[in-house]
């Protein structure tokens, strides 16, 4: 019911920026926030930044804070992530989803993009 497609990954040298871009089609009515999520070699599928349509409340892992922006343009239904000061350990598959439900546990996350790479080299 939703298409997600990812954007804007890259290899990139620690230090350096990349702004990965989703961009959501079909029915798109229905979500009401946005997250990004990262899985790295070996390790579990992490939470990174969520931003929801409406007033656009942010949240962030916390070592990303100070360093990752998320944000949305409503009108072309897209989100995005501004990764600034990347460090290697941010080195992973990123990957946008849609929230059609938020508890008090934060969104719940129903649609998924594949995802694009993020190599950052030291």
């Amino acid at each position: 019911q939703v298409q997600l497609v990812e954007s804007g990954g890259g290899l990139v040298q620690a230090g350096g920026s990349l702004r990965l871009s989703c961009a959501a089609s079909g029915r798109t009515f229905r979500s009401v926030a946005m997250g990004w999520f990262r899985q790295a070699p070996g390790k579990e599928r992490e939470f990174v930044a969520s931003i929801t349509w409406i007033g656009g409340s942010t949240l962030y892992k916390d070592s990303v804070k100070g360093r990752f922006t998320i944000s949305r343009d409503n009108a072309k239904n897209t989100v995005y992530l501004q990764m600034n000061s990347l460090k290697p350990e941010d080195t992973a598959v990123y990957a946008c989803a849609s929230s059609l439900r938020v508890t008090t546990q934060g969104p719940e996350y129903d649609y998924w993009g594949q995802g694009t790479q993020v190599t950052v080299s030291s």
